[in-house]
């Protein structure tokens, strides 16, 4: 059981430094206090060789995502549809 401990801690902390390196690039706030949550929860999954770290760490980052700091869509955007350029607006 304590190998599948560390490889989902090790997942954790891989995931956190994807979006750490996600946050350098688009400097979206919620992507650096996801990092750190998965990252937080990693390590110390790994320190106290126990299950909770990681469970704290899934429902902390669903806490997260609830309260908006997950990156998605921009509120203007419908997604997927072509934009006519050059048109004017009626």
């Amino acid at each position: 059981m304590i190998y599948v401990i560390y490889g989902v801690a090790g997942l954790f902390i891989t995931l956190s430094i994807a979006m750490f390196y996600v946050f350098f690039r688009s400097s979206h706030f919620g992507m650096l206090i996801m990092g750190v949550t998965y990252g937080a929860s990693g390590l110390l999954a790994i320190v106290v060789a126990h299950w909770w770290p990681l469970i704290a760490g899934i429902v902390l980052a669903w806490m997260l995502k609830f309260l908006g700091l997950e990156p998605g869509s921009e509120p203007g955007d419908e997604g997927g549809g072509m934009k006519d350029e050059g048109q004017r607006d009626k």
